[in-house]
């Protein structure tokens, strides 16, 4: 058995412009960090003419038979384009995990894409470098599978860690951010994370953004060209060790995403995001596309006792968590090699 996993991320600011419909005309910037909540594959050769993948968050299960060809539309496509890619037709079986549930805003579905690769890759006997995974994980969901998504969940989970992430028509650049331990302690302290009681389809929101962006809507392009500003920006703020006006930049990049599309909000939402301002938080943004999953807050640890109180009794469930810098990795290999036999031909 070969066991990897994959973090899934949190954005701080700049969230949008990695999408290729903005950055390959305009250039994109993300500052983000992973956090201590997987994805997990579980890698098994079986030895027999299909392969069989359950996932355990969508409680479904695909049988192939290794006789025809795999196509990969319908459940569980993902995982079936990751397996064509690498021309696997017979004795494996995949069983997908998660520690979030998806649709959440924390870029599960890239997370899985990049997980499922480092599996599969290092069962190969290949060794795919960080750059290498992210892009071939964007590669598959982009083009493969034509997902209107952006590019800086798949950086986040193959690297791993607090980074600028840049994006260019010509590739991507990922930038450590340069930051004292006590100041990244501090960032880690004040940053909240809170569900919201259910998750929610991007899709719609990110191709309405991808259409403004095309079209050179005015509105939305003021907006995407402040958010990547405002990644710049943190990433400066966090080397001079001024944490706290993390806080007012998510609140202006959160107000700069609601341009983007609708349905990136909701009313409930504001309610709650206005009460937490309220009782001591110096800012926050929904993660991902928007619409629902987690509501992040910035919170200075005095004020955060009230804002959990006021927050959880409007419904919403705080999650705690810890910052990550390994990025996607093997946890266990017991020297499992896929055979020949397991290729089309």
């Amino acid at each position: 058995m070969l066991i990897a996993r994959a973090p899934v991320r949190i954005s701080y600011a700049g969230g949008g412009t990695d999408l290729p419909a903005y950055y390959e005309q305009f250039g994109g910037a993300v500052l983000s960090t992973t956090i201590n909540k997987y994805f997990y594959v579980f890698l098994q050769v079986s030895g027999d003419d299909t392969i069989q993948i359950t996932s355990s968050d969508y409680r479904t299960f695909y049988r192939h038979d290794g006789d025809t060809p795999m196509l990969f539309d319908g459940d569980l496509s993902l995982p079936r384009a990751i397996l064509n890619h690498f021309s696997l037709q017979r004795g494996i079986s995949l069983f997908l995990a998660s520690e979030i549930p998806p649709g959440t805003g924390l870029g599960s579905s890239s997370t899985v894409t990049v997980a499922i690769i480092k599996a599969v890759a290092t069962a190969r006997g290949l060794f795919l470098s960080k750059q290498q995974i992210a892009e071939l994980a964007s590669q598959i969901e982009i083009e493969k599978l034509g997902a209107p998504i952006g590019k800086q969940d798949q950086y986040a989970a193959a690297f791993g860690d607090l980074n600028l992430i840049e994006f260019t028509r010509e590739g991507a650049t990922v930038t450590p951010a340069r930051i004292s331990p006590e100041t990244r302690r501090e960032l880690e302290r004040s940053t909240l994370l809170f569900f919201t009681g259910g998750s929610r389809e991007a899709a719609s929101i990110l191709k309405e953004q991808k259409q403004s962006s095309e079209q050179s809507d005015a509105r939305v392009l003021a907006a995407l060209h402040a958010v990547k500003q405002m990644a710049y920006q943190a990433r400066d703020c966090l080397a001079r060790g001024e944490v706290a006006e993390i806080g007012k930049l998510l609140d202006a990049n959160w107000q700069n995403k609601k341009q983007f599309a609708g349905g990136v909000t909701t009313p409930f939402i504001d309610e709650c995001y206005a009460l937490a301002l309220q009782n001591g938080a110096l800012g926050g943004k929904l993660t991902g596309a928007g619409g629902g999953g987690f509501l992040m807050i910035f919170c200075e640890p005095k004020f955060q006792t009230r804002v959990t109180e006021v927050l959880e009794a409007r419904g919403l469930k705080r999650m705690d968590f810890r910052f990550e810098s390994e990025g996607a990795r093997v946890l266990v290999n017991a020297g499992l090699r896929i055979p020949e036999s397991a290729y089309s031909v």
